[in-house]
Parts: C-alpha cells; structure tokens; sequence
C-alpha cells in the first residue's frame, strides 16, 4: 500500500470555514447495497436450513438483554452454572432507551424497534463515514469506498443486528468531524450520548479530551467552545458509570459488573493465552491476522491522519485487545474503529470502477456468507 499522507486538513483543527460536504448517496447507496445482500444471503441460508434469520437479528445474545432494559428497566440478573452473576448493569441506556421510544410511537414491540434504530443508525453511520473520508483526503471517492468498505466488514453482520455498533460508530464518525471542523461543542455533545451507548466512549473521550489540550497549548489560549467541547465530551460515560455506583452502593460496581461479565481491563493477557492454547495452525493464522491489524495502525501514524481521528482509531483498537472479553467478540468491538479502513480506501478509490466495483462486490459476498454463517451457528458474535 502506498504511503500517502494526508495533507488537505490540519492535524490539529482550525476555525477555517470547512470545505462543503460531498453529497452522501453513492456511499449511501453503495453501503445500503452490502446490507442489503448480507440479509438476502442470510434469509437464503436460514430458508435452506430450517432456521428463523429475522430472529438472529433481534432476539439473540445481546438483543435479548437491550429489549429486556427498554420493555422492564434495569434490575434483570441470571446465575450461571459456576455461580457467576450477569446483570443488566453492563449494557449503557442509550439504546434500550430509544428501543423504547419508538416502540411507544410505532405499532412495533421492542425487540423491532431495536432493529429500527440499527438499520437507520447505521445509514447516518455510513454518511458519518463518508463525512470523515472525505474531509480527511479531499476527495469525495474516498469516502464513499470508506463507507463500502466499512459495510463488508468481516463482523459487518452486526451492523444488521439490534446492537449498538451502528448507533456508537454514527456518534463516533460525525463526533470526530464536528472537531475536525473546529465545532466543539457538537463534538461534545456527540460524544457524551456516544458514552450513553457503550463503553467504548473512553476512546472518543481520549480523542477529544487529547486534541483538545493539543488545541490549547498551540494557542497559548483557552477558547471558550474548546473548553466546553472537552467539559461535555465525558459527561454520558460519567453519568452511567456514577449512576450504577449509587444504585449498587459502590463507587466501583460498574467495574465490578463488568468483571463479572468477564470483561476486566488484564494488558491482553487473556488474548495472549488464547493465542497460546490454539492449535499451531490457528495460532498461526490469528497471529497474522494480528500482524495485519498492527500494519493498518501503523499505516494510519504514516499517512498521518488527523490527530482526533489517530487518537479514537488507536484507542479503540487497544481497548478492544486488552480487556479479558470472550475472543470471538473482539473483531467486532474494533468495528467503530473505521479509520482502520482509510489506508486500502486510498488504494481502492485510485483504481478504475471495472476493477474497484468487483473487489468490493467479491469482499461485500463473503462479509454476507460469514454473516449468515455465524447468525446461524451458536457462538455469539
């Protein structure tokens, strides 16, 4: 892959007039298209082996747990085997909260409503994407194969799912871009409902939080909206982790929910003894699916992407291989993490149509056949 670097923005953001945006539908059409295709193949794989696809989408694993929260509220708990305790607690409000919503305003229950909500947040995600690629290169093909790309994701499946990938990513995407274009306090406050919808904040929060401060020290100079910005970024994460303490009596029982769940921050300890424990061949093949992951990061330093933008990507990377989390879920809590796919976006958008439109086509295929794949047998995702 080349080793573009990408001049048209500033590493750290101005208050220049932004550059008018790209009209969104060909990366809205493009997206649309691989999700389209992912449910056709899994509406034909599910046909073919006697299984229901629509409730793979909204009635398993963690779609179980969000409709619970929107139709009954907090307070559900399930004891395992060995003693452990899952409750409810580890799920942030935001999405069970707008599950409810619509399905108080619409003829629909709640677990419809959550696939709802995913398929119309993953379109503003898609926009958001091609937002970001767009003013990050300055040109507008870039981000419409950024946002394809985004939707043949190998775990792209998710995004078709009543989970909360799509609606953080659409915060996340068009959170970074209110910074890029110096817009702090829509930065902000996208960034505190995005700490309203998962854990993963943090990353944005840093990014924010980092940018902010760089911001400061080239000015010499507080402004008042990075300030402010930087105040609010925090305040949703802040506000679920304070409000499971007071419920629980503990200022540390949303960790101590998570911990539970298997989700205790160990260095990639737990990722390092999986790998170990693998077959040779396995081992083999996930370390390199590893050493791939790790030429992406590095690819996005050397093109040197903004510096919000560098901050969240990484972020989000490291949180999702440090925690002790069940494996099979990692590759999708790096999902969010679109940036990854800028450096073969660049590579992709050079190419002529007769040749990128097949590759993309080629990857959207096999993203649907592992979708339906995986919906279908009984690990979670």
């Amino acid at each position: 892959m080349s080793r573009t670097t990408l001049a048209p923005p500033e590493a750290v953001p101005t208050r220049a007039a932004p550059p008018p945006a790209a009209p969104p539908w060909a990366a809205l059409g493009g997206y649309a298209a691989t999700r389209v295709l992912g449910l056709v193949v899994l509406a034909a794989a599910a046909a073919a082996t006697g299984k229901d696809g629509l409730h793979r989408l909204m009635g398993r694993w963690d779609a179980v747990w969000y409709t619970r929260i929107a139709e009954h509220g907090y307070g559900h708990e399930v004891t395992l085997p060995d003693g452990g305790v899952h409750a409810d607690l580890a799920f942030f409000p935001l999405f069970p909260a707008l599950e409810r919503g619509l399905s108080a305003v619409l003829p629909v229950d709640a677990a419809t409503a959550g696939l709802l909500v995913s398929w119309a947040a993953s379109l503003a995600a898609a926009w958001g994407i091609h937002a970001v690629g767009t003013h990050v290169t300055g040109r507008p093909r870039v981000g419409v194969v950024l946002a394809v790309l985004w939707g043949v994701y190998p775990t792209a499946f998710v995004q078709s799912m009543a989970y909360t990938e799509t609606l953080f990513t659409a915060l996340a995407a068009w959170s970074v871009l209110a910074v890029l274009r110096g817009r702090w306090i829509l930065a902000g406050t996208l960034c505190a409902l995005a700490g309203l919808t998962r854990p993963t904040a943090a990353a944005l929060i840093a990014a924010i939080g980092i940018t902010a401060l760089v911001t400061v020290v080239r000015e010499r100079r507080l402004r008042a909206p990075v300030v402010a910005g930087a105040l609010l970024a925090p305040l949703g994460w802040l506000a679920y982790i304070a409000y499971v303490g007071l419920r629980q009596g503990s200022a540390t029982a949303y960790f101590e929910v998570q911990a539970a769940w298997g989700n205790s921050i160990d260095g990639g300890a737990a990722l390092a003894r999986f790998v170990v424990g693998l077959p040779w061949p396995a081992a083999l093949g996930l370390s390199a699916a590893l050493g791939l992951l790790g030429g992406l990061v590095a690819l996005c330093v050397r093109q040197r992407q903004p510096l919000p933008l560098l901050v969240y990507t990484v972020a989000v990377v490291v949180i999702s291989l440090v925690g002790a989390a069940y494996f099979g879920s990692r590759p999708r809590l790096m999902m969010p993490a679109f940036a990854l796919l800028l450096p073969p976006a660049l590579t992709l958008a050079r190419l002529r149509a007769r040749t990128a439109v097949p590759v993309l086509a080629a990857l959207a295929l096999a993203s649907a056949a592992y979708g339906a794949f995986t919906l279908l047998g009984s690990g979670p995702p």
